[in-house]
């Protein structure tokens, strides 16, 4: 499906959706947890499905019921995993949050599950958990990429990750160390980058009153014996999404964005800080942060700690006065796409001047971008980003594969139009 997007300030108010980070978390945790709870305020998507789907296939019960949030959803979740009568298939799309989190607990269920993924899920690397797998006596077999079957079970010890290549493969483990007889230590063997994903996943743990210990960066000490507690909870507002609204705010606006948390472990609550670096007006208020039209500027953008915001910080870069510099993003690679090549080439058909460095990207910011046909590379962000910087375009522009924002926000398309966007969908 393609995108018609007429240029456009865009001015109003939006409720930022709920983080899909921490649903993740928060329905784990639930479906970890014996008895019943209540997850609410989800605004579903596909990823989101993925994780209902494949921890519903490893005995937990997860359906819908009536949100106390306008527009929103919420979830029963009937936790306990169970063993199944037969090998079982999890079926992750292409979210790799559902994938490297479900691989252990896959092996704690007691099940030989099979992990599918679509799209470049297979492509993303899966190596440190073949690591531990051969150190422990897990059986596992993959062709290249996925699909990959494993059968076994984790004991209780010492375990180590690679902290350079995905925060996800901690989290996985996090889930279940605390959950085996006896105590263990999860240990980083490299400097540690987005460390504040794992903090989400030990504050939502927390929250189901399940414990760790971290005495330094890059360990963690973790009781055995634990169990997950059901209870009623609630998500909150997605940093990483409202980015695209607060941006879109600076290049016409106002823009409020409503219900993003100021105390929030999310990562991505630093694009106020980088917004406000780059000369964004910024201001709170009683129904969100408001965004409103500023002359911005480059700055350097340290994305180790939030990898998801630099899709959007590069669009909005390109049509900012001087230079940015993005830096230590080389992981952004390996998502749904190259999201720096994307990035790159997708806004260089529209004018924008970029250049690709191993890392980061180098951008020179000028004053308009020329519209035209830009791809979306089955990459919400990416798409969204693009939508995002429309407003400073002198002509018409066309997203192809627009659809792929409902791997995230389904409702990213009328939340655009809601603020006086105009997007004409055609096929």
């Amino acid at each position: 499906m393609e995108m018609h997007i007429t240029p456009r300030a865009l001015r109003g108010t939006v409720q930022a959706p709920s983080s899909k980070s921490m649903t993740h978390r928060e329905l784990i945790c639930a479906a970890l947890a014996p008895g019943e709870s209540i997850v609410d305020n989800v605004s579903p998507s596909k990823d989101i499905e993925a994780t209902i789907r494949c921890m519903t296939a490893l005995g937990a019960s997860i359906g819908p019921v009536p949100s106390a949030y306008p527009g929103r959803q919420a979830y029963r979740v009937s936790g306990g995993l169970r063993k199944m009568a037969g090998p079982v298939v999890c079926s992750c799309g292409e979210s790799g949050s559902t994938l490297r989190f479900l691989i252990p607990i896959g092996l704690l269920s007691g099940n030989e599950v099979t992990y599918t993924g679509e799209g470049r899920l297979g492509e993303r690397p899966l190596s440190p958990y073949f690591r531990i797998f051969r150190e422990k006596g897990v059986g596992w077999a993959a062709a290249d990429g996925l699909p990959l079957t494993a059968e076994g079970t984790l004991p209780p010890g010492r375990y180590e990750l690679p902290g350079d290549v995905s925060s996800q493969f901690f989290s996985g483990l996090l889930f279940v160390l605390p959950l085996l007889p006896g105590d263990s230590e999860l240990v980083s063997t490299t400097e540690i980058e987005s460390e504040s994903y794992i903090r989400m996943t030990t504050a939502a743990m927390a929250r189901h009153g399940v414990h760790v210990e971290n005495p330094a960066r890059g360990r963690w000490v973790i009781p055995g014996g634990q169990a997950y507690r059901p209870g009623r909870f609630t998500v909150e507002g997605d940093w990483s999404q409202g980015a695209f609204w607060l941006a879109a705010g600076l290049l016409g606006g106002p823009v409020t964005a409503a219900g993003l948390p100021e105390a929030s472990e999310q990562g991505d609550r630093v694009v106020r800080d980088i917004l406000v670096r780059m000369g964004g007006a910024l201001a709170d208020g009683p129904d969100g942060l408001t965004a409103s039209a500023s002359e911005t500027a480059g700055t350097v953008i340290d994305a180790e700690d939030c990898p998801d915001l630099v899709p959007v910080l590069t669009a909005l870069a390109a049509v900012s006065r001087g230079r940015t510099e993005i830096v230590h993003a080389a992981r952004v690679r390996l998502k749904e796409c190259d999201r720096l090549h994307a990035m790159a080439a997708e806004l260089g058909k529209l004018g924008a001047r970029i250049e690709e460095k191993p890392d980061g990207l180098v951008i020179d910011g000028v004053e308009r971008l020329s519209g035209g046909a830009a791809d979306g590379w089955n990459d919400h962000r990416v798409a969204m980003a693009l939508a995002a910087v429309s407003a400073r375009c002198t002509g018409p522009l066309t997203i192809r594969g627009a659809e792929c924002v409902a791997k995230s926000y389904p409702a990213f398309w009328a939340d655009f139009r809601s603020l006086g966007g105009l997007a004409e969908e055609r096929d």
